[in-house]
């Protein structure tokens, strides 16, 4: 069972806080997604230690207990200036790893600082999931929370073996994206229809052979609908894909799912389907108009251009008019498309992941999750109703 923050006696929560968040997105929206935990923990908590990531640093050097040799959008120094703003108070960035330096800096200063180390991903052992990282990290801090949904599908050792060695709680943020989309996973209303696009086929055509006996349709755009239109023979020139053949016997089985609604018309360019059709945008609105859950992960067509927004757009429109509905989007291009448009507003819950929550409703074990019951229980988990605890959310579930 896991220790739920927002129900954990404040008692428990004093000293230092080793909060992991996940910072790997284009724009701040994650960021803001947590600041109501990292306002709880300034509240009870003496510090916060904030450790993140971004992108998959190659061939980083560290000399000195410093980072050399990688790429400067990888560093995390524009963050903590972000995360000051958000927060209104300064977040201290520290730009080394001289774990004692650290240590004696964070005990020399005042309540309510706020500090953000560099990138983990600079360092081996994080996407190694090392126990030796795990316990250097542990022994700047007094307990750990685990508020970065988005990367809890991996085992790092800021995600999964840092529980080993802290005292361990899920963050507010955390908590929420378990309790909406355990309710979608376990109980949906019907039809269920999921829209699945993006770049990225692999990992969202296994949502399909999980769901296929319980989900009304599949609307397909994008990467994972040509990848089936290949499979069934269709020529889609240079379009993006991952077809690959040793897949090729389960990916036919796939395409002829009959819930399974790939486009009739597509709109190409040099030789790429770069976005659904205005005949199969009309025919998907018309299935998502009677649904009453409605998951959509990954955009339909080339949403960073004008041009091949179209399909996505009619879609999110048929979405946000349902309103009988409950509706969820994730997934980094998904979500910066939505609030481009505004539509992100009218959607039942955002989820900060994209394969954590595809994993996560496909049944998979999340290492970030399992990891946090494995800790001593204070209590259970809450039976609640999401509109209570969540005013924000406009169906009842």
């Amino acid at each position: 069972m896991i220790r739920f923050l927002r129900t954990t006696n404040p008692k428990l929560l004093r000293g230092t806080a080793l909060l992991r968040l996940d910072f790997n997105t284009q724009d701040d929206w994650r960021m803001k997604a947590v600041i109501p935990t990292i306002k709880l923990l300034l509240n009870t908590s003496e510090k916060i230690i904030i450790v993140s990531h971004r992108g998959r640093p190659e061939n980083v050097k560290i000399v000195n207990g410093a980072p050399f040799g990688y790429e400067k959008p990888l560093s995390l120094k524009k963050d903590a200036a972000s995360l000051s703003r958000l927060l209104g108070k300064k977040v201290i960035f520290m730009p080394h790893f001289r774990w004692a330096e650290i240590k004696e800096t964070v005990a020399s200063s005042p309540r309510g600082s706020v500090f953000l180390l560099e990138n983990l991903r600079f360092l081996k052992g994080e996407e190694e999931n090392s126990l030796s990282l795990a316990r250097q990290l542990a022994s700047l801090s007094d307990f750990y929370v685990n508020d970065a949904f988005a990367v809890s599908h991996r085992a790092d050792a800021s995600v999964a073996a840092i529980t080993n060695f802290l005292p361990s709680y899920a963050g507010l943020e955390l908590e929420k994206e378990i309790i909406f989309l355990g309710k979608v996973m376990h109980a949906p209303k019907h039809p269920l229809v999921f829209v699945i696009g993006g770049a990225k086929a692999a990992d969202k055509l296994g949502v399909l052979r999980h769901f296929k006996n319980t989900t009304d349709w599949f609307l397909l755009g994008g990467g994972p609908a040509n990848t089936l239109l290949a499979v069934r023979g269709l020529n889609i020139k240079k379009s993006i894909s991952d077809a690959n053949p040793k897949d090729w016997k389960n990916l036919k089985t796939i395409s002829h799912y009959p819930n399974v609604a790939l486009p009739e018309d597509y709109v190409w360019h040099n030789g790429r389907i770069l976005d659904i059709g205005r005949k199969t945008a009309e025919a998907f609105s018309k299935k998502i108009l009677k649904a009453k859950t409605i998951i959509w992960s990954g955009p339909l067509g080339m949403t960073d251009q004008k041009a091949y927004q179209r399909g996505s757009i009619c879609v999110a429109n048929a979405i946000v008019k349902n309103r009988k509905a409950f509706s969820i989007a994730g997934g980094g291009e998904t979500v910066l498309f939505l609030q481009k448009y505004g539509f992100d507003k009218k959607f039942s819950f955002i989820s900060t992941g994209g394969g954590a929550m595809l994993d996560f409703l496909a049944g998979k074990k999340l290492p970030g999750i399992e990891a946090l019951k494995m800790t001593p229980l204070s209590g259970v988990i809450p039976e609640f109703r999401i509109h209570e605890e969540y005013p924000g959310s406009r169906i009842n579930v």
